[in-house]
């Protein structure tokens, strides 16, 4: 039996607490946020308000990260060095710089492993799309466009103010909400070799971070990446992921995978599995993904998303954020050196 534990109790841990305990092979056994009225959250398990103390009272194979953006190297750190196994929620961390930092972490720690959050890599749509762009099926791809159109009121910065400064988020809807898009398309698309983006702010919060990001992505293969991605709609719609092959088009959009022929009529491929609920819009791919990386640490298996996987992302936001303040395109080989 494999004993986890938390670290830090917001939102997102309450999607991983009842992956946790709903897993056979997995005991739940500590929870550890700063916050002590949190204590009796979470029932039949040890509580901590330090991550340090955590660790030393604690035998532990596996702790989840769901801290704020700040926290994820140091936190990442303190359990590698302590011989425990990680997963983090995303992003990887609030850089390239601090992504590069735990790359090495990670190489310096072989038998550690790392797994990051992204769990919309996992959606049955999603990994069909993926199955029909490696097939060549259909050609080469000319297009792949990426679409997110949410909404975060003012008070969803108020409540939690370092989701609205640089130095603790490292980014609006970039880094937060759209990250995974960010990622699925690079999947899709493979290396790139430039990117120019620009950042603003459509909603007048008073926040550092940027509200709305757009981006225009040249892969090496030839193919052109458009992405676009606020908080600044009325609500929040679903993600929109959409390939445009030399012969045909499929697209993601609510959670189904479609298909348009060259006689214009759109077939339903695939649907995920969705969240019961108004934050369907996550994805439902959390359980699967944690389950995989428990089954990883069980049988010593390197078959999940790696730092070095989950760095690309962030290197792709500082370009954006790059290309926006100097208002040109950025090399992304300049960033993976």
């Amino acid at each position: 039996m494999l004993k986890s534990a938390v670290i830090g109790l917001g939102d997102i841990s309450n999607i991983h607490i009842p992956a946790i305990q709903a897993n056979p092979n997995v005991e739940l056994v500590a929870v550890c946020d700063t916050d002590e009225t949190l204590k009796g959250n979470v029932s039949g398990v040890n509580f901590y308000t330090d991550l340090h103390d955590m660790l030393e009272k604690e035998t532990l194979d596996c702790v989840h990260i769901c801290l704020p953006h700040y926290l994820h190297l140091s936190a990442t750190i303190a359990c590698v060095e302590k011989g425990v196994h990680v997963f983090l929620e995303k992003p990887l961390a609030l850089n390239t710089d601090e992504g590069l930092t735990l790359v090495k972490l990670e190489e310096d720690h072989k038998d550690v492993k790392i797994g990051v959050c992204f769990q919309n890599r996992y959606n049955e749509s999603f990994e069909k799309l993926q199955e029909i762009v490696q097939s060549g099926k259909y050609g080469d791809i000319i297009g792949i466009k990426g679409l997110v159109t949410w909404f975060r009121p003012k008070s969803y910065y108020d409540v939690k103010p370092w989701r609205g400064k640089m130095e603790y988020a490292g980014g609006g809807v970039l880094i937060n909400q759209a990250i995974h898009t960010l990622d699925l398309m690079q999947l899709l698309g493979g290396e790139m070799e430039t990117i120019r983006g620009s950042i603003d702010n459509l909603l007048d919060y008073g926040i550092e971070v940027e509200d709305t990001a757009t981006a225009h992505i040249q892969f090496k293969n030839g193919a052109k990446g458009l992405y676009y991605a606020t908080n600044a709609n009325t609500g929040n719609s679903s993600v929109e992921l959409q390939v445009t092959f030399e012969k045909e088009k499929f697209t993601i959009k609510d959670s189904i995978l479609t298909r348009l022929n060259e006689n214009g009529k759109k077939e339903a491929i695939i649907e995920d599995t969705k969240l019961p609920g108004s934050k369907f819009y996550y994805g439902a791919s959390h359980v699967k993904l944690i389950n995989h990386f428990y089954s990883c640490i069980a049988n010593d298996s390197q078959d999940y998303v790696h730092v070095k996987d989950a760095l690309t992302s962030i290197q792709m936001i500082d370009a954006i954020r790059k290309s926006s303040e100097l208002k040109k395109e950025i090399k992304m080989e300049v960033l993976t050196k």
